[in-house]
């Protein structure tokens, strides 16, 4: 299985991080616009329903190796992750 069939198989959600609290860590420190280092658009969704504006998404472009491929295959296509070349 790969990690989204794993989590489901165990009864849990493809993806279940939250990202509610660290936009309001991020809000108590004052940060209401941030550059974010991510490849998961359901991060930027997140942060900006909780009231932190993403200026700018900017790419974390991970090394794929044999071991990696399949692991970042399945980001991309089945939670739509933002990766190049994958």
């Amino acid at each position: 299985m790969d990690t989204v069939e794993a989590n489901e198989a165990l009864g849990f959600a493809s993806d279940a991080r939250e990202y509610e609290f660290p936009a309001k860590i991020l809000k108590a420190l004052g940060a209401r616009k941030i550059r974010l280092l991510s490849n998961n658009p359901e991060k930027v969704r997140q942060l900006e329903e909780s009231g932190v504006t993403v200026v700018q998404r900017v790419p974390c472009q991970p090394r794929v190796s044999k071991i990696s491929r399949k692991y970042l295959e399945t980001k991309k296509s089945k939670m739509g992750h933002l990766l190049k070349g994958i």
